[in-house]
């Protein structure tokens, strides 16, 4: 048997202030060299929290209660800040949720990944770039030697985070934590991502803990998962025990967490949103080439694509953010001012957007309730106490409690701050939403509940999504009509029965067969084909 590298005993999180909760609740478990330990639960259930406490870090307004955390045979809870940082990033490293967040944009990719290696002194410079050279090679990164020179705004979604895969474990830490490290990529991009990670655990012999709402990515990579609940464990058992024999009724929920197949609208119905031979470019790349899409009143339109396929540059066009070099773009058969500038306050009211990666889309620095109000004070005639009943209820709506208006961001899961920003795009009560990934970091259980919400709006209200989504699933549960985007072309369209059914083209074909499947072994059967 391995040697057991984490023994954590009993851990106890709590939040401080006038109501103090516990977080995570009596948590216990061990890792040992080599070994992969899924953690599962739907957002809030206290995943990321045991990650961070692992660091010795709690996020803001947290504490670590009580409980044991040894590594290596040291507590790291009885470590002074200095011995911490000797540990982070040495012998424990972590990989975030969005790797957008997690570099600097003014400083190269390179320079970045060998900063921890050049602090811990594991590495001179010349020794730690090449050992980073040699990290993008296994990690799959094109022209490893170029792609160290570049910047995050040079490089794609997944190269960005098997970059900092790369930067985590190029000092050669013991223990990795992956935090939703595949959450905002495209199946394909997801494929590849996962691939790079099972090959590096399998090279570099590294324990890992593996955080994530997916059980089938989590099937992919681990050994053993624990299902979190409210802070409290549910279940842990080896990987294909748990996926075979699951013994809570928690953990078969999240198993067969699929929502209905929606059922398309049909007949005829006005035209909401017109897009004709829109084409666009980031200077001199061409991104978008003569797309022409339509949208009727009350139905969703689905765009899928790889990353970089251009599923994303469409929406900021769509709402004003990006000029088109060509192309109109119409709404109840008015033509919209190309920017965003140059719209009335009833355009950019109708028009609102559910971005991707709420990190960046939340001001860090003011409070969730004052986030949504300023889109009350901006598109209503609301006063002070309407606007903040209409915050607590749009909270409800997304299925977050009212006392959330007064915490910051950060001291949300990933989950919640994705459920803040879809309840501040409802508060314009807009005629068009483009959804933007915009389930993309919730778990499967929540996911479906806000994927039900939007479908009910959608009949009460006749709203219109465009959703931008790279999960197929999710395609079939709200979509009545789906574009394929390739390249900035459009390769397919239609209703999303006919248009995701055989015969297929190859490049629809791969989208589909790069879903993973919640089985053991289904990686590396797709890699051996």
């Amino acid at each position: 048997m391995n040697e057991q590298l984490l023994n954590v005993e009993n851990l106890c999180v709590v939040s401080q202030g006038k109501s103090p909760r516990t977080l995570v609740d009596n948590v216990s478990f061990t890792v040992r060299r080599g070994e992969v330990l899924g953690l599962i639960g739907e957002s809030g259930a206290g995943k990321s929290t045991i990650g961070l406490a692992i660091l010795g870090h709690c996020r803001q307004g947290m504490r670590i209660q009580s409980g044991k955390i040894a590594f290596s045979g040291q507590d790291l809870t009885q470590l002074s800040d200095r011995q911490l940082r000797q540990v982070r990033g040495r012998q424990i490293a972590y990989v975030a949720q969005s790797a957008g967040a997690a570099f600097n944009p003014a400083i190269t990719l390179g320079e970045q990944v060998i900063e921890a290696a050049l602090k811990h002194n594991i590495f001179n410079r010349q020794q730690a770039q090449a050992r980073a050279i040699e990290l993008f090679e296994q990690l799959g990164l094109p022209e490893p030697q170029q792609f160290y020179q570049r910047y995050p705004h040079q490089v794609s979604g997944g190269q960005l985070q098997r970059a900092m895969i790369a930067m985590a474990l190029c000092a050669g830490p013991e223990l990795l934590i992956f935090d939703e490290p595949t959450t905002a990529l495209d199946v394909t991009t997801q494929l590849g991502v996962l691939k790079a990670i099972s090959d590096v655990i399998r090279l570099s012999g590294v324990a890992a803990i593996y955080i994530s709402h997916d059980l089938a990515v989590v099937a992919q990579i681990s050994h053993h998962i624990m299902v979190l609940q409210h802070g409290k464990m549910v279940e842990h058992a080896p990987t294909a025990q748990l996926l075979a024999e699951p013994q809570q009724d928690y953990t078969r929920r999240l198993l067969q967490a699929q929502g209905k197949t929606k059922t398309p609208q049909t007949g005829d119905a006005p035209l909401m949103l017109t897009i004709s031979n829109i084409s666009a470019r980031y200077h001199a790349q061409p991104v978008l080439q003569n797309i022409s899409l339509s949208l009727p009143r009350g139905r969703t339109l689905a765009v899928i694509g790889e990353s970089g396929s251009g599923k994303s540059t469409l929406g900021k066009v769509i709402c004003g953010l990006l000029v088109p070099e060509s192309g109109d773009v119409s709404l109840e058969q008015t033509l919209l001012p190309a920017g965003l500038r140059q719209r009335s306050r009833v355009q950019l009211r109708d028009v609102q957007m559910i971005h991707q990666i709420p990190d960046t889309a939340l001001n860090p620095k003011e409070r969730i309730g004052g986030q949504i109000s300023r889109v009350l004070a901006c598109f209503t005639t609301l006063n002070r106490s309407e606007r903040e009943a209409r915050v607590k209820a749009l909270l409800a709506q997304v299925g977050l409690n009212a006392e959330l208006a007064e915490r910051f961001p950060d001291a949300l899961s990933g989950g919640q701050k994705q459920r803040v920003c879809i309840a501040r795009a409802l508060a314009a009560e807009p005629k068009v939403i483009v959804c933007d990934e915009p389930t993309s970091a919730l778990d499967p259980l929540v996911a479906r509940d806000v994927l039900a919400l939007l479908r009910q709006i959608q009949q009460d209200t006749g709203i219109s999504y465009l959703f931008i989504t790279h999960d197929l699933q999710v395609v079939r549960e709200v979509a009545d009509d789906v574009a394929v985007l390739k390249q900035g072309v459009i390769v397919r369209q239609g209703p999303v029965s006919s248009t995701l059914a055989e015969p297929l083209d190859d490049y629809t074909r791969e989208l589909l067969h790069s879903v993973p499947e919640i089985r053991v072994g289904w990686l590396e059967e797709m890699f051996a084909n």
